[in-house]
């Protein structure tokens, strides 16, 4: 796939001003640039993922390993280094968090231009899609918002978080007051990297969702008809593919916090149900709720089509029946073959495909591949509820 190179938003009616992306601006993207950790297409993830360990997770082993190696991150008895969900959080989640930016530009830009591509927007409408455009660039390039997000996610870390790891025996200072050099790293800095990156995401979200929105709110050309069986705006459907990775993250952050519990609190998989379930309609809110904002112009379509569809399969029924059935029928033209016959099921075929059309551009499939990458890093987990001896057993009686 070709990959497009960024180029800051012209004036209106320029070229640059009608492409979209999720992920290219804002000042930490431009600081990205500088220093050649990225480029204008997102390339050099490689970079930014080592970057980003070195900076969360280095330097907490190695201050926690000056410590004796214990730090007690998540719960009180647990080694610092043995923790399991500390270490997803920096070595997978983190890496997820920096790699989908690339995965959602390469993937998601094409989708917002199939709007165009398939002649979805009338002409009357293109200049309110274009401000649409307009607006989800100046909203991924504004500084204002991701200072609010930096701000955020410190005035938490210094209301909540500092007293939390306060509290937790290995990240309290040697005196008693206040953190560790351990406890201080991981307080202002690797908590904070994280927060901020799932913060920016969501913030990211809010932009897809408020774009989406707009364009559910133009006069769109779309079709009770079309196969996609969303009017033509099944294409949509696909930005769960972009966003997978991001379910992954959420389930690497799930899966280490259950795995902790399990391992070191004797607390068992199936403990967790109403947790993995809440966190997985959590996910499809966010990331497949903003499709349904469709929903009423694509019920508008499916009503109009099937009154249409409806009224000319009466007529065409109708004449159909006086020809074949009520009148003299000419020995000259045999039912056998008759085009007439063929073109009552391609309406038939029609009025079903309208009748069949949702009301939103998602499929059970794609929701079943997104909510399984979400549960996939989860799943392991399963092995907790079986010895490593009954396992091994199973395993050697499927075989032999």
């Amino acid at each position: 796939m070709a990959t497009t190179t960024y180029r800051a938003t012209a004036s209106t009616g320029s070229p640059e001003s009608r492409e979209f992306s999720l992920v290219v601006g804002g000042p930490l993207f431009q600081l990205m640039r500088r220093v050649r950790l990225s480029d204008g297409a997102l390339r050099l993830v490689h970079r930014r993922v080592i970057v980003a360990v070195l900076i969360a997770w280095a330097p907490l082993v190695a201050l926690t390993a000056v410590q004796g190696g214990r730090a007690g991150a998540g719960h009180a008895a647990t080694p610092l280094l043995n923790d399991i969900g500390f270490h997803v959080r920096f070595l997978i989640a983190v890496p997820l968090l920096i790699a989908a930016e690339r995965v959602v530009h390469l993937r998601l830009r094409p989708l917002v231009d199939q709007f165009q591509v398939r002649g979805l927007v009338r002409p009357e409408e293109a200049p309110r899609f274009d401000d649409a455009l307009r607006e989800a660039a100046r909203l991924e390039n504004s500084r204002l918002a991701e200072v609010l997000m930096l701000v955020a996610v410190y005035a938490v870390g210094g209301l909540f978080t500092f007293h939390r790891y306060v509290a937790v025996g290995g990240f309290a200072a040697a005196s008693g007051q206040g953190l560790s050099p351990a406890g201080s790293w991981l307080v202002f800095v690797s908590l904070p990297l994280l927060q901020f990156l799932f913060l920016r995401w969501y913030f990211r979200l809010f932009i897809w969702a408020r774009f989406l929105w707009r364009v559910s709110r133009l006069d769109l050309d779309l079709n009770a008809t079309h196969p996609d069986k969303a009017g033509g705006l099944g294409f949509l459907g696909d930005s769960l593919n972009a966003f997978a990775p991001l379910a992954v993250a959420h389930g690497v952050l799930f899966a280490g916090l259950i795995a902790n519990r399990i391992i070191y609190g004797g607390a068992k998989l199936t403990g967790f149900e109403l947790e993995v379930f809440g966190g997985a309609v959590f996910l499809i809110l966010i990331f497949a709720g903003p499709l349904t904002l469709f929903a009423l112009q694509l019920a508008r379509v499916k009503r109009a089509g099937l009154i249409v569809y409806g009224a000319l399969g009466q007529t065409y029924a109708r004449d159909f029946r006086d020809k074949w059935l009520a009148g003299p029928t000419s020995a000259d033209e045999p039912l056998l073959g008759s085009g007439d016959i063929q073109s009552l099921a391609d309406l038939g075929n029609s009025y079903a495909g309208a009748e069949q059309m949702r009301l939103a551009p998602l499929s059970l499939r794609g929701l079943v591949y997104f909510l399984l990458a979400f549960l996939a890093p989860i799943a392991p987990l399963t092995l907790t509820m079986m010895s490593a001896e009954n396992l091994i057993s199973r395993l050697v009686g499927l075989v032999f």
